[in-house]
């Protein structure tokens, strides 16, 4: 298989990240799941998602991107853990990674 494909989510999408649904503004989870996410992986297969660049990412914003896959029967936790890795050069955006699978493996318990 090719090498993954590469999303910014800052220059992809946007430095400022925030909120869940559509309703909570543009740059919303929801629409970074519907739009950018879903459609790059089902074209591409494999996805480094890159949070260099990003002022923050809100609980919000990951839980539906990441837990919103569970739940609406995208992906498993596996399934998402071995198409997507996410990266950063950032020390403090680091902290994010675990927050944004621990998530889609809560969503995941939640679902059974």
């Amino acid at each position: 298989m090719a090498n993954p494909h590469r999303i910014s989510i800052a220059n992809d999408f946007s430095a400022f990240p925030a909120g869940r649904f559509r309703r909570d503004g543009v740059f919303n989870g929801e629409r970074f799941r519907d739009e950018i996410l879903i459609p790059n992986l089902r074209k591409f297969g494999k996805l480094i998602i890159n949070l260099d660049g990003v002022a923050g990412l809100p609980s919000s914003f990951l839980e539906e991107v990441f837990g919103g896959m569970v739940r609406r029967h995208l992906a498993s936790f596996r399934d998402l853990q071995s198409t997507i890795t996410l990266e950063t050069s950032e020390p403090d955006m680091k902290v994010y990674i675990p927050i944004a699978w621990s998530y889609a493996r809560e969503a995941e318990r939640n679902a059974t």
